[in-house]
């Protein structure tokens, strides 16, 4: 009954957070906007259904293409996806698209590890930001443009947090009630300003420095994203939800 309540009280008051627009334009065509250095990283384990959908979206994203390089961080241990997976890849890089295939040799720590040995790669040294999806998102084009901006001049910045959104979400009754229960979080619990939340595993922007400072991915947890995500908070990083950037 109380959550139901936050729920209308925030649709009521239309209670969102609230951010400068002149100095988070998104449309940042023309006005002299410096592109930082943006590193996408996908992660897949057996995700034979959707990689060839995520990579094309995640390669059609509008940055410039010396700004960007996107990593393709596969734990299958099936080897006919992983040739599948690395095919697609192949794909985009000869159309010019700067894509590594990078396949995950030791499966112990799992997610956490994975994305821990990737930042230990020298390259990534010159790369500001992370974006981090799960294979079965695919982001806008415009995803960068909507959220890496929100950083300019903001120098505790360490997250930007889009909201999640599906394809399947009228197709039965448990899809709708599912649906319900994933908006209820984002409308609730994370629309807010200022206060602590939780990274959500994907959809989200990070600060490179802000992940150094905090220690880095830990295989101690299963639940990666909460944990990085408290040490940034302790530490005195600040998050950002833009609960209008939805990825689906």
């Amino acid at each position: 009954m109380v959550l139901c309540i936050d729920y209308f009280w925030l649709k009521y008051k239309k209670i969102k957070p609230s951010f400068d627009k002149d100095l988070f334009n998104a449309d940042v065509e023309g006005s002299g906007y410096e592109y930082p250095m943006v590193l996408i990283q996908i992660l897949m384990c057996n995700e034979k259904e959707v990689y060839e959908q995520s990579i094309s979206a995640i390669c059609q994203i509008d940055w410039p293409k010396d700004h960007l390089l996107v990593q393709v961080l596969d734990d299958s241990d099936d080897e006919s996806i992983q040739w599948l997976i690395k095919a697609e890849v192949s794909k985009w890089s000869q159309r010019g698209i700067n894509i590594i295939y990078r396949h995950h040799l030791v499966r112990t720590g799992y997610k956490a590890r994975n994305l821990k040995s990737t930042m230990s790669c020298d390259y990534v040294k010159r790369y500001e930001f992370v974006a981090i999806f799960n294979a079965d998102f695919q982001p806008n084009p415009d995803f960068l443009k909507q959220t890496v901006t929100h950083f300019k001049d903001n120098s505790k910045l360490g997250l930007v947090q889009a909201r999640w959104s599906f394809v399947n979400k009228d197709v039965n009754l448990l899809t709708r009630m599912q649906n319900a229960n994933i908006c209820f979080h984002f409308e609730v619990d994370q629309q807010v300003n200022g206060v602590l939340f939780g990274f959500n595993g994907t959809t989200g922007v990070w600060r490179i420095k802000t992940l150094e400072d905090s220690g880095g991915w830990l295989e101690r947890t299963t639940v990666e994203d909460m944990d990085i995500a408290v040490r940034a908070h302790i530490n005195g990083w600040k998050f950002i939800y833009l609960n209008d950037v939805k990825v689906h």
